[in-house]
């Protein structure tokens, strides 16, 4: 025998797809050479193969050894590799019986000293596997505990190089192997999100929380430092309802691109909250990266929370390349070779002060911003990027009466009322459309509220209509306000918003400047 063969999975994103590894003797020269499109780490894996099977006293014969990841135009990327690689060559001279380990797909790195080390992208590649009809997967113990999420296939851990030769040799087809198995107790996880009763006072901005949360609407929160913004924003996380175990594994997979696990064999079903600094290059905010193109924050915030403190202090690039993904849910980054698409429905939420200084608030008495750069300050939130928030709030500095009155309802509470209105949402949306239906009212799109079925009477939009007719709200906003409108009938009760509803909306969008 000199041609030994395994499977591998070539990840490109989320998506998966199998790789044939195809290990070739000959009596040429010496040496080990690897074809099929690698990146730099993985054209490194030779070295790190041959050193492996030295310390598991597998050496590998003086010929020259020939591996190709097939299909060959595919780009491999990672040291995700190694472990398919090193079973080949062992099939190839005869080591391990070759009818084993031909449709077993392998993933790991290996150490010098044979060891198999955990790599990033397990739960993704062991989805494409289980995709592609593959039964069995080997993959390094720490990446176990996220690999076995995966129904219809079964996982088989392993330490090291020496430890998996001798399974093939001595323990028969990988079929008959033991699975490991996970305690079910603690399959599902939810972390620890600080509670809302914990903010003193700010009335409107609850409301306008509680609005966010219950339609999936963007929000801006603005207001002097220390006045609840950022308490507010982490809170919103422990309002939302908790995903379905589909969103989990979805949400899960994005981070183990990133190279974290379950570590402690949990699916977290809390939305995520995100929170990077404004410092963030465009890469880490949407994702790229030379080589590999990793999910960037948008993407790691996919189904729970967005949050920008500080929002106007983020580069401006970085501000506009949200645009694209507010209205498609998706991010595409574009490379030369290949474009990657990640998932990114996000709710974004803003925080700003009202000056460069945090004091021109009130009488602005401690302001000492000029005229120039208070404006200057406020034009970084562009107004393409204002027009596509739902929800603008002010949050005013904290009284001494409202610090010390009695803690406001807890997370609990708001979190029934916003299950409830997300339901009636639900209900009214999917019901009538059914699987092309919308969650929540913030995805709705705009004609469906405008014409037909669900559009409303005039007296009822009558305030609405006039802001558009007067130009204070662009046709994107008139929209933006109907679904807000929507969302607060369902939180009270109502199957058709009223005119109150219409204007609450207009006031949680652009505050005075639309009511006036």
């Amino acid at each position: 025998m000199t041609l030994g063969t395994t499977q591998a999975i070539a990840l490109s994103g989320l998506d998966g797809r199998l790789v044939e590894v195809e290990a070739h003797l000959s009596n040429a020269l010496p040496g080990l050479l690897l074809s099929g499109l690698p990146d730099a780490a993985c054209r490194q894996a030779p070295d790190r193969v041959r050193a492996a099977a030295e310390s598991c006293d597998l050496p590998l014969p003086s010929r020259k050894i020939v591996v190709n990841l097939s299909p060959a135009a595919v780009p491999k990327n990672g040291t995700g590799f190694d472990l398919a690689i090193a079973i080949a060559i062992l099939a190839a001279i005869e080591e391990v019986p070759q009818e084993r380990v031909r449709g077993v797909v392998h993933i790991g790195e290996l150490g010098l000293d044979g060891s198999v080390r955990p790599v990033a992208g397990v739960l993704p590649s062991v989805v494409a596997a289980a995709a592609a009809g593959v039964k069995d997967v080997v993959v390094p113990r720490a990446n176990l505990a996220e690999a076995r999420l995966v129904d219809g296939i079964r996982v088989h851990p392993v330490t090291n190089l020496r430890e998996l030769a001798l399974n093939y040799k001595d323990g028969g087809s990988p079929s008959s192997w033991p699975v490991a198995e996970l305690p079910p107790s603690r399959a599902l996880t939810g972390r620890a999100v600080p509670d809302l009763s914990e903010v003193a006072g700010q009335a409107q901005a609850r409301i306008a929380v509680e609005v966010a949360a219950a339609g999936g609407h963007h929000l801006l929160l603005t207001g002097p430092p220390g006045s609840g913004k950022t308490m507010l924003a982490e809170r919103i996380a422990g309002i939302l309802p908790p995903l379905h175990l589909d969103q989990a594994m979805e949400v899960l997979a994005i981070r183990s691109l990133l190279g974290e696990s379950a570590a402690n064999c949990g699916l977290d079903l809390t939305p995520p909250y995100v929170a990077p600094h404004h410092g963030a290059s465009l890469a880490a905010m949407v994702g790229g990266g030379s080589g590999v193109v990793r999910p960037g924050a948008v993407s790691t915030a996919h189904l729970g929370v967005l949050f920008l403190d500080e929002a106007p202090q983020f580069k401006q690039d970085v501000l506009q390349a949200l645009r694209q993904p507010l209205e498609s849910g998706a991010v595409t980054i574009a490379r030369a070779r290949a474009s990657v698409t990640y998932p990114a429905r996000f709710q974004l939420v803003l925080a700003a002060n009202p000056c460069p200084c945090g004091h021109g608030h009130g009488k602005a008495l401690r302001c000492t911003c000029s005229p120039m750069a208070r404006r200057a300050y406020a034009a970084r939130l562009g107004g393409p990027i204002l027009d596509r928030i739902d929800v603008q709030v002010h949050v005013p500095a904290v009284t001494h009466a409202a610090g010390t009155a009695c803690a406001g309802e807890s997370s609990a509470a708001v979190a029934e009322r916003v299950a409830g209105a997300r339901a009636a949402a639900l209900d009214r949306w999917v019901g009538s459309r059914g699987a092309s239906g919308w969650p929540v009212n913030g995805l709705v799109p705009g004609h469906i509220l405008r014409v037909g079925r669900f559009r409303l009477p005039g007296a009822v939009t009558a305030d609405v209509d006039r802001a558009l007719e007067r130009g204070l709200l662009s046709l994107r906003g008139y929209d933006r306000t109907l679904r807000v409108a929507w969302t607060r009938a369902d939180l009270a009760g109502r199957s058709v918003p009223t005119a109150d509803d219409i204007g609450l909306a207009l006031l949680l969008r652009a505050g005075s400047q639309v009511a006036a």
